[in-house]
């Protein structure tokens, strides 16, 4: 076992041990470690020309590709941070995060005042060694924005790491890994870079399709993957004859996470796949705490995400504070150690003296440890007194077969304070808003039933699993396109 060593000796390292193994492999070309290796030596050598110095953030804006691969390995062998940024942020929210963040450059995108890089560097720079260089925090990643304006989570741990052991029970060491989500989402970059730091080749789709990712987990011998409760509904929504489960063979397991999964969905999911090839996570950006649990334990806890571990603790308090009963829904506080595992640029942390950090989310444990999420605090809506939990109503439209992701929502009401609106996303499928809000109807009491629900053909959620609620219920759905809805 080695000694920890910075993220650009681990590369390099990777490329001397066996340079032509194939590390990468997209839509458009195939790297070896070599290739990773050199590209972005003269990457980095591109930055530190540009005045990108120790500990800068670099923001990062581009899509699933090789150039977002070799250029945030670049940004850690020029002893910088990747600061990733979703691609299709408008113009003043791409510019909200710049002002937060401070970076030396921006790449793939474009601020005023701050210099604008391309993913060229161009071929007179030096593909050889570097200084050895580290930075003191390995990532800087955008907070999804769903709960509000995004904020900027710089990592307190350095980009360092022992390349010999596993980042987490749920991450093997080496592996075939098919890269779904979007590269600038934090779970996907922390768990397809860390992967790749290990040992891991990584199948990099240019976003999620469902037969895409059948296909590559086929043809590349995929052995993990990670998914969200969108994508595994996408995947399930596929023809049985299309999904035959000897397609993935090769796979020995999956990682949901990203937002609370439907117990229906689950079921399904794992009846497909398999339990005991699934496992679920709840974690957050701000890597403070995470729950785990596996598919077969939870079918005997059906709807948890598991029990605590990597020396987390769980707390659910009730509004006033005080620690709730078993079962009794509250805010969910994590505590992972002494020291912090971030800090914001941008936005106060809600961290206690004693190192207890909260998410957002209210949830419930039971009296045998395991936690239960059941949505954002934020998002709740108050419809004449009685709080509603929007997935509460996105669950239900989603169980109509022409649905293939939906986002609800709290807007304003003059008799109860609020009402529930909803977004539907039914692809190419006939179907309008007041069919679907007389099925949600059907299911669920007064206060819960969406007064509108308006039907759009693009997708209401990325690829991570996000829903914008406070942006739907600000802009209205007439952003997604909305071509209708019942009231």
């Amino acid at each position: 076992m080695v000694a920890r060593l910075s993220i650009s000796r681990v590369v390099s390292r990777l490329a001397d041990a066996d340079p032509d193994r194939v590390v990468l492999v997209t839509a458009e070309e195939t790297l070896t470690a070599r290739e990773l290796d050199r590209r972005s030596n003269r990457y980095a050598r591109h930055l530190l020309a540009h005045g990108v110095a120790r500990d800068d953030l670099v923001t990062v804006s581009l899509p699933n590709g090789a150039a977002m691969v070799v250029v945030c390995v670049a940004i850690w062998k020029a002893g910088a941070t990747p600061q990733p940024v979703a691609p299709g942020r408008t113009p003043r929210e791409l510019a909200a995060v710049v002002r937060v963040a401070r970076p030396a450059v921006t790449v793939g995108c474009a601020v005023e005042g701050v210099p604008a890089l391309g993913t060229e560097p161009g071929d007179d720079l030096d593909d050889g060694p570097l200084p050895d260089a580290w930075a003191r925090a390995w990532k800087a990643p955008t907070s999804s924005g769903s709960t509000g304006a995004p904020k900027v989570v710089v990592a307190a741990a350095p980009a360092l790491l022992d390349p010999d052991v596993p980042v987490a029970a749920f991450l093997p060491l080496t592996a075939t890994q098919l890269v779904s989500g979007p590269l600038t989402h934090s779970a996907t970059f922390t768990y397809a870079f860390r992967g790749l730091l290990t040992g891991h080749r990584l199948v990099v789709l240019p976003r999620f399709d469902a037969r895409a990712w059948l296909d590559a987990v086929e043809r590349h011998g995929v052995t993990w993957a990670m998914l969200v409760p969108t994508t595994m509904h996408r995947l399930l929504r596929l023809p049985a004859a299309e999904r035959d489960v000897r397609r993935l063979a090769s796979l020995q397991s999956v990682l949901h996470l990203g937002s609370p999964c439907a117990p229906d969905l689950k079921e399904r999911f794992l009846d497909w796949l398999g339990p005991e090839r699934v496992v679920e996570v709840y974690a957050g950006s701000e890597s403070n705490g995470l729950t785990m649990i596996r598919g077969d334990e939870w079918l005997r806890h059906r709807g948890s995400v598991g029990r605590p571990v990597g020396g987390t603790q769980v707390r659910v308090l009730r509004d006033d504070g005080t620690p709730a009963r078993p079962g009794e829904t509250g805010l969910v506080w994590l505590r992972r150690g002494d020291s912090p595992t971030y800090r914001y640029l941008g936005a106060p942390g809600r961290r206690t003296a004693d190192g207890w950090d909260t998410l957002g989310d209210l949830g419930h444990v039971d009296a045998d440890g395991y936690l239960w999420i059941t949505d954002r605090d934020d998002d709740v809506v108050v419809r004449g007194g009685e709080r509603v939990h929007p997935v509460e109503v996105e669950r239900v439209l989603e169980r109509h077969p022409a649905v293939r992701s939906v986002a609800a929502y709290g807007v304003p009401d003059d008799e109860y304070g609020q009402h529930v609106e909803a977004v539907a996303d039914v692809g190419a499928a006939d179907v309008d808003g007041a069919t679907l809000r007389a099925f949600a109807a059907a299911h669920l009491d007064a206060p819960r039933r969406p007064t509108v629900v308006h039907v759009v053909r693009v997708p209401v959620r990325d690829d991570a699993g996000k829903a914008r609620r406070r942006d739907l219920a600000a802009r209205g759905p007439a952003a997604l396109g909305a071509t209708g809805g019942a009231a």
